[in-house]
């Protein structure tokens, strides 16, 4: 394996290891956390690899927490935050690569509820209706992740120019 390729390999594990620990550092308070600011980023930088840290993520939260029913839809779900950060285009301005990513950032906080609520009808037997039941039921939750996100989101900016510029200065 090529020396670059290890190299990639210990970072992409990092990061996958940072969107963990900021999972469970902000365990207590409900649905606000920095993954979708961190997946933006990890993704203007990495474009198409920003999947290694997160499925690295997605692995080390089943380890930890058990390959549970309820860790299934993560199997999915960053996927929509890492699509939409893809949208952004490379060469655009930091203010309009900003502006994207809270915009990506609230609405995946939005519409978490409903991008999980296929998976639990499906494992626990809800029809569609009880699928729109659960989806209402969650929106005030919905709301307050969009919330934490669009704050967490005014990172990504500074931190997308960190990250790029240490991948600038990288030798290997």
């Amino acid at each position: 394996m090529k020396k670059s390729k290890i190299v990639d390999l210990v970072i992409f594990s990092m990061l996958g290891a940072l969107l963990f620990v900021a999972d469970i550092a902000f365990d207590f308070l409900p649905n606000i956390h920095p993954l979708a600011m961190l997946i933006v980023v990890y993704t203007l930088v990495y474009r198409a690899r920003a999947l290694i840290p997160i499925y690295i993520y997605v692995v080390i939260l089943g380890v930890f927490n058990g390959f549970s029913l309820w860790w299934i839809p993560y199997i999915y779900i960053w996927i929509f935050i890492w699509l939409f950060a893809m949208l952004i285009p490379k060469g655009a301005s930091f203010k309009l690569k900003g502006i994207i990513s809270t915009v990506a950032c609230g609405l995946h906080g939005i519409l978490f509820g409903i991008l999980y609520a296929p998976s639990q009808a499906l494992l626990f037997g809800l029809d569609f209706q009880g699928m729109i039941a659960w989806i209402i039921a969650g929106l005030p939750w919905d709301v307050v992740h969009m919330c934490g996100n669009v704050a967490c989101s005014l990172l990504v900016i500074p931190l997308y120019k960190l990250l790029l510029r240490l991948e600038e200065k990288r030798t290997i």
